[in-house]
């Protein structure tokens, strides 16, 4: 199949890739740099709240245009097919959430607790986003991907942090009815 959607004789992936899994893991390592920049490039955006809303915006983006590769990305049941290169990747990328949430409790904007905690309890309410962008439930601008945010951001934020980032006018206006 991916030589037919490649263009190329089935025989030209094994002069790059030794076997099915070597490619998985290379496809999957890629996927995980691609989600790695909008982390990185966020961690200069200033406080919490909007470092993690600008990078759940862009994986929803990303979802949106590419599904395949941000559901291979988090899906957990091709852990034992991935290399410990692999794993080593995703560990960093989970790493990379790990200090914006660090960074957010620092400055008192996450609740006390460990931020792997806050980091597992945000990255499972945005795969939910993910999940369905990939799918076509949702668009990225549509109004669910914003509450999701939104109660994402209300789940690991402390009460002083204020109130939850909705993004989306009509999402407010419907709130208030």
């Amino acid at each position: 199949m991916i030589a037919a959607r490649a263009g190329v004789a089935e025989g030209t992936i094994y002069r790059h890739f030794a076997s099915k899994d070597e490619l998985l893991n290379e496809v999957f390592r890629a996927g995980v740099r691609v989600l790695r920049t909008p982390v990185r490039e966020a961690a200069e955006s200033g406080d919490c709240r909007t470092c993690l809303d600008r990078v759940a915006t862009r994986w929803a983006a990303i979802a949106a245009r590419e599904p395949a590769l941000v559901r291979l990305v988090f899906d957990t049941s091709l852990v034992p097919l991935f290399d410990e290169r692999s794993r080593a990747i995703a560990r960093e990328l989970r790493a990379d959430v790990e200090q914006l949430v660090a960074a957010g409790k620092a400055a008192g904007e996450v609740r006390s607790g460990g931020a792997d905690l806050w980091t597992e309890v945000w990255l499972r309410l945005t795969r939910l986003v993910l999940d369905r962008v990939a799918d076509g439930t949702w668009r990225p601008d549509d109004p669910g991907p914003g509450l999701v945010r939104s109660a994402a951001w209300d789940a690991i934020r402390t009460e002083t942090a204020g109130a939850p980032l909705v993004t989306d006018s009509s999402t407010q206006q419907g709130d208030r009815s």
